[in-house]
């Protein structure tokens, strides 16, 4: 059982994924925002039956499965109907990792919230003990997006704009890696930071 918990932030294309695993690699448990989110959408859980009340059965697909494109397209530019269905979501998520971390062997746990500067950051996970932010340099995180999701520069732009700045950010964190020297630097911050996190969990 972990009674220290990390929350782990960034935006988007910013390693974080890559800082996850890295601390993965030293033994230490990592509960996925993201990986919770399309669990809780499975058919049969609560949540989808939620999500079809509100927003109609157009929403599922084949075999009565989230069609996540259609969802987005209703929540897209409606500010009411996102704030629904984050009222859906948002508290069994947040619950989730909770769970998770707390059920976790090592000597603390890590929360990977993609949104939590967003997500309303302490206020909303009083049970952070501590939060680590990966942070990378806007020109960066945009040739990475357009890399990896094979879109354009305005594009990329539009969804770097729609999330917190890196200020918000950093505004939140006790720790920031500044992940802008490839992988076996993440992994040696990864190492450094995995020692504080036990001498901490620990004292």
């Amino acid at each position: 059982m972990s009674n220290y918990l990390v929350g782990l932030t960034g935006g988007i294309a910013s390693g974080k994924s890559a800082l996850e695993h890295a601390f993965a690699a030293l033994g230490v448990f990592v509960a996925d925002a993201d990986r919770i989110a399309r669990a809780i959408v499975e058919p049969g859980q609560p949540a989808l039956d939620e999500v079809v009340m509100r927003f109609g059965k157009q929403v599922l697909g084949d075999g009565g499965t989230l069609d996540r494109a259609a969802l987005r397209r209703q929540v897209f530019d409606d500010a009411l109907a996102k704030q629904d269905l984050e009222a859906i979501l948002h508290p069994r998520i947040r619950a989730e990792l909770q769970r998770q971390c707390r059920d976790a062997a090592s000597a603390y746990a890590i929360a990977s919230i993609p949104l939590l500067a967003e997500g309303g950051a302490r206020a909303a996970y009083p049970w952070l003990d501590r939060i680590l932010v990966v942070d990378v340099p806007v020109a960066a995180q945009r040739t990475r997006l357009m890399a990896r999701d094979g879109i354009d520069a305005a594009l990329a732009e539009k969804m770097i704009a729609a999330q917190a700045t890196r200020a918000q950010r950093v505004a939140i964190a006790d720790d920031v890696v500044v992940n802008d020297a490839g992988l076996d630097e993440l992994q040696r911050v990864a190492t450094e930071l995995d020692s504080l996190y036990r001498k901490l969990a620990g004292a």
